[in-house]
């Protein structure tokens, strides 16, 4: 499976909706944006608010903005008395504890601690010096925050309302993004589905349909999850990340360089893991296939499981075909555990281990604040939270990116586009003109075959098992095109008609009737609206079934269920001859079309068709002969090659195959001398 070209066309589809992209983008941004701003705001509500009070207070001669009484004086911090006069002496408030002193005097720098009234300060030479601390009641302390309190409520409320913003944000982006993943993939499911469509009979002749429900199920869901989850997850994280380092940069560039490896572990954790993973899901979504391919087999042949007792052996086939898809998936979830959100918190853990122990320790401690500190830490929890999103989200990328590959390679098999057109009712005269054909190259099941249908004639094909007469009606229907020879009707190839232009005069009944969920009549009419309801009635009376559906609770609006199964095997076969006559075809088509009925309605209905074919071409497979007595011509197969042509009459004076056969059929002695 080729990576890059799969994730182009997943990016293909993605740019089919790249404007709500794009706008989720930039919501996404601005919630981002939003949210970065906090941990500013509480760096500067600790250290300018709470903990200021620790800064120096210089005296003052006049009452100011935000002065404080204290011991007869008043007092300003030193950061906001720029333009005032110190009067005496500056004044130091320090924590210990729950209590506070006042020390007056200027104190240098240095590690702090209060004993027995004093301040016991050790400067950065190793000296220490002792000051005299008084220790200050509740409501000294008290005068001193109260400056503080109105520009906290108002950091607090931009705190608060920049919650609300990124929420609003962050909720219509989430939306939109969303919206536009389920579109994406909606879009992708429908053009799978058409897909099949257009791909050839033989196609589904070489793949289980359990698979190719898998691929446009199963697959498809997969993709929808990159689109839904994957997608949000690692844009919304690269934006956070991105904007994160930006503002530790902006905060302090000394600790932002410890959030700088995230990025390259981070890098390296996704290749590892996509090595590893790929080879599991690839396993895993082919098991899964398999595994609905055999359901789907298992479904459509219960009755012969029962009747032939293979209960327990099919259940065992899907133990073991089961029990390898769960090896593997407990494979996948051992690698998702070891490289999961876990080693994201071992790796988190690891920096703050390593920041607070060069804080504690000093070497950051004269650079960085307690406020610096604590916004580090906000930031690195909330850029750890989108890297978890995102290796939460790596099996769900693997498994997309397996899945797409499925996707694509079924979308790549080559097809025919569907015809909206249409054309001119043909006459029916069909001709084949040495036709050779194989389904395998080198083992022709039709040798030489030539021969001409006149218009209204009623050709039938006759011969043992294999001997080609079905491959001559699919070539006829294009569901295969020849190599060797030619086929026409009246007189064009029909290799330079569109298949769908080719098939619209043609009706086909098969030897095991297809039903389709509904009722009797839509059944008829296929859904159709160029089928009336008279129309349909009409075919159904034709084939003498319309009295006997009339007799159902619902006449013929009885439902049908998958495949008719609650229906006889004579009632399918007459909706299936009522269906190929309401669409009034030029060449009708019965591939062993009275096998399944009863001797009383096949005399109804070769009473019919000696009216109904009338002006249109048939073509009749039958190995019941008594059923082609009247064929105008009648084709004798052996081994893909015509042997014999006729009608009954001379067939039967020749004395060859088609004697032995009616002999043989009839129960007349004479068989066995022929034979």
């Amino acid at each position: 499976m080729n990576q890059p070209k799969t994730g182009k066309r997943l990016l293909q589809y993605a740019l089919l909706f790249k404007k709500q992209i794009v706008l989720a983008l930039i919501l996404l941004t601005f919630a981002v944006c939003a949210e970065m701003v906090g941990p500013l705001l509480a760096k500067r509500m600790i250290d300018n608010n709470i903990l200021g009070i620790e800064k120096p207070w210089i005296s003052v001669e006049s009452a100011a903005d935000g002065s404080v009484p204290y011991n007869g004086s008043l007092y300003v911090r030193s950061d906001r008395a720029d333009s005032l006069k110190s009067s005496g002496p500056q004044l130091n408030i320090v924590q210990e504890g729950s209590k506070f002193y006042a020390i007056e005097g200027t104190l240098p720098e240095g590690k702090r601690k209060v004993e027995n009234g004093e301040l016991l300060l050790t400067s950065a030479d190793g000296s220490k010096h002792a000051y005299p601390a008084a220790s200050m009641s509740r409501d000294e302390v008290y005068a001193f925050y109260k400056p503080e309190l109105n520009p906290l409520l108002v950091l607090a409320a931009a705190y608060f309302g920049l919650l609300v913003i990124a929420a609003i944000f962050t909720y219509g982006q989430k939306l939109l993004l969303q919206t536009t993943a389920n579109r994406i993939v909606q879009r992708m499911r429908e053009d799978v589905f058409a897909h099949t469509q257009r791909l050839p009979v033989q196609y589904f002749d070489n793949l289980p349909a359990g698979k190719v429900v898998s691929r446009i199920t199963n697959d498809t869901e997969s993709i929808r999850e990159l689109f839904v989850a994957v997608l949000a997850n690692f844009f919304s994280g690269i934006v956070y990340m991105a904007a994160i380092l930006g503002a530790l940069f902006i905060l302090s560039p000394t600790v932002a360089w410890f959030a700088i490896p995230v990025f390259p572990i981070l890098f390296i954790w996704i290749v590892f893991y996509r090595r590893l993973a790929g080879r599991y899901n690839s396993v895993i979504r082919a098991k899964l296939s398999d595994i609905n391919a055999m359901i789907n087999e298992s479904i459509q042949g219960m009755s012969i499981i029962r009747v032939f007792r293979r209960e327990r052996s099919t259940a065992q086939e899907f133990k073991e075909m089961n029990d390898e898809f769960y090896s593997f998936q407990i494979k996948l979830l051992k690698l998702n555990s070891w490289t999961s959100h876990n080693l994201v918190n071992v790796v988190r853990n690891l920096i703050f281990l390593a920041v607070i122990w060069m804080f504690w320790g000093g070497e950051l401690g004269a650079a960085v604040t307690v406020g610096i500190m604590y916004a580090f830490i906000d930031y690195m929890n909330r850029m750890f939270q989108p890297i978890v999103g995102i290796v939460n989200q790596l099996t769900n990328l693997e498994t997309a990116r397996i899945s797409a590959g499925r996707v694509f390679e079924l979308m790549d098999e080559p097809g025919t586009e569907v015809s909206t057109g249409s054309m001119p009712r043909y006459r029916g005269e069909v001709a084949f003109e040495d036709v050779t054909f194989a389904y395998k190259k080198d083992e022709n099941v039709l040798r030489n075959i030539s021969f001409t249908a006149a218009q209204g004639q009623t050709v039938a094909l006759v011969g043992h098992t294999g001997s080609g007469k079905s491959s001559i009606l699919n070539l006829l229907f294009r569901f295969y095109d020849i190599e060797h020879g030619r086929i026409t009707i009246d007189g064009m190839d029909v290799r330079d008609v569109p298949k769908q232009q080719l098939r619209q005069h043609m009706g086909i009944v098969l030897q095991d009737p297809f039903l389709f969920t509904g009722t009797i009549a839509s059944n008829v009419s296929l859904g159709n609206p160029d089928v009336t309801r008279e129309q349909v009635v009409q075919a159904l009376r034709d084939v003498g079934a319309y009295e006997m559906f009339m007799r159902l609770p619902h006449g013929i609006d009885e439902p049908v269920i998958e495949k008719g199964s609650t229906l006889s095997a004579g009632q399918r076969q007459l909706i299936s001859f009522a269906r190929a006559l309401a669409y009034n075809p030029a060449i009708l088509i019965l591939d062993e079309a009275t096998a399944s009925i009863d001797t009383e309605t096949e005399a109804v209905i070769q009473k019919a068709l000696g009216v109904l074919s009338q002006g249109r071409t048939t073509f009749v497979i039958a190995h019941r002969l008594s059923t082609i007595r009247e064929a105008d011509q009648i084709l004798v197969l052996d081994r893909g090659r015509i042997v014999e042509r006729g009608n009954h009459d001379s067939l039967m004076q020749q004395g060859g195959k088609y004697y032995a056969m009616y002999q043989l059929q009839s129960g007349s002695p004479a068989s066995a001398q022929v034979s």
